[in-house]
């Protein structure tokens, strides 16, 4: 047990919740479109597992801005990701951001982002950003060391 009061959420882990306004188009966009079904679910929710984390898609009234990634994955091989969900149907968005290589936006749905966390060892980042049928914005990213 951890005594130290300051860490006391460092050992556990997280989970992301995601509004949906309607859980079954949600559902059905996440399996057709990204190839995911849910786990497990219960009344008002679905939750999801990848790679040992989850995230859960929860009824809501409201909705996310849609202004920001709420939650993002982090693939070896961003070109062949962006690729095959394109080919499903999953449209990114076009980004203009300051802080983007190449003249700030993104080419071929993808972004080549200078610097990262010292701690991941990576030079750098290649994002590209989508949005659910819900409108929340999801992100897929690739280290680049």
């Amino acid at each position: 047990m951890n005594t130290n009061n300051r860490d006391i959420l460092a050992g556990a882990s997280t989970a992301t919740r995601l509004p949906a306004q309607d859980l079954d188009r949600a559902r059905r966009f996440y399996s057709e479109k990204l190839g995911l079904d849910p786990v497990d679910e219960r009344p008002g929710g679905l939750l999801y597992r990848c790679a040992g984390t989850d995230f859960v898609l929860f009824r809501s009234t409201g909705a996310s801005s849609g202004t920001f990634t709420q939650m993002a994955w982090e693939v070896d091989d961003i070109e062949h990701v962006v690729a095959e969900l394109t080919r499903r149907g999953v449209v990114f968005e076009d980004v203009d951001l300051p802080g983007l290589l190449g003249g700030g936006h993104t080419s071929n749905g993808i972004a080549e982002i200078d610097g990262n966390y010292p701690s991941k060892g990576a030079r750098g980042e290649r994002g590209a950003w989508f949005r659910d049928s819900e409108g929340n914005m999801l992100g897929i990213g690739q280290l680049v060391f």
